[in-house]
């Protein structure tokens, strides 16, 4: 039993330091064997239930069945007694869309095009720099019918914020900045940056009126310089799709840019249909 639990402390020790290195990565850095063992060293061997390793953590999925929901590093049951989400609790075969904007390149007002032809409400998670530099396409994600969620002003990791003063500046100021754009409050919809969360961050933004939504689907979509081929996007988002899932995408992405299109039918075609995030909050 030593061994075992001295093991257990090694491989959360190594998740954390490979975590704590990852810049701009949204997905915890970790071998395929430990985002496999993960969930497994974070679980009660009594009663079952997953609970966090310890007050702060990256959100980390690990995929093991096609088709099939993946295993988390938290329940839904542990996330909503702070009214956090990462997947509807529904077999019905229903899609939520949502994407993380820190910039823009010239890929948003694809991605648009491609949700208004289908019909397919989106939430866009931005942060203060896209919400200045492009008034225009917040202007177009709300009339066009989407909703537009708090991924903070500055993007920092926020379970390295302690006090609730702070917390609650990064999230009051993009609200300030997006109704001055939009000419409308801003939901009380947060995203994590890069999926990193505590406890009492979670807490905080219950605090503050908000639902946090992590997300049940994503991939290797936000590094620039080196975009995921069409067929090994495909791959992954056709695959991995699943009743009830929150997906995450960049709007960053020159590839989700050029197959959103294509993969809303692939989906559709699958019998999914895409509903809004504001079924997760009533």
């Amino acid at each position: 039993m030593i061994r075992i639990l001295t093991g257990i402390s090694l491989l959360l020790a190594a998740a954390f330091l490979i975590g704590s290195q990852a810049a701009r990565l949204t997905l915890p850095v970790l071998s395929q064997n430990q985002r496999q063992l993960l969930p497994y060293a974070m679980s009660n061997p009594v009663a079952g239930e997953a609970v966090p390793a310890s007050s702060e953590g990256n959100w980390g999925l690990s995929f093991q069945q096609e088709g099939k929901p993946p295993v988390a590093n938290a329940t839904s049951d542990y996330l909503r007694q702070f009214n956090a989400h990462y997947v509807a609790d529904s077999e019905e075969k229903v899609i939520y869309l949502t994407f993380d904007a820190g910039y823009e390149n010239g890929n948003t007002a694809p991605i648009l095009d491609a949700l208004k032809k289908h019909d397919a409400p989106a939430t866009f998670f931005l942060v203060g720099n896209f919400l200045n530099t492009n008034p225009e396409l917040v202007q177009r994600m709300v009339a066009e019918g989407h909703s537009v969620g708090n991924h903070t002003f500055h993007h920092p990791d926020m379970s390295k914020i302690s006090t609730a003063e702070t917390f609650s500046e990064e999230l009051c100021s993009l609200e300030a900045l997006y109704e001055q754009v939009a000419g409308q409050p801003m939901k009380k919809w947060y995203r994590p940056p890069q999926g990193k969360y505590s406890e009492a961050n979670l807490q905080m933004a219950k605090e503050l009126g908000y639902h946090t939504f992590i997300w049940r689907l994503a991939y290797v979509d936000w590094d620039e310089n080196d975009q995921p081929t069409h067929e090994a996007a495909f791959d992954k988002l056709l695959s991995r799709i699943h009743p009830g899932a929150i997906v995450l995408l960049h709007s960053t992405s020159r590839t989700n840019a050029e197959i959103l299109d294509e993969l809303l039918s692939k989906w559709k075609e699958m019998g999914y249909e895409f509903h809004s995030l504001d079924e997760l909050t009533v």
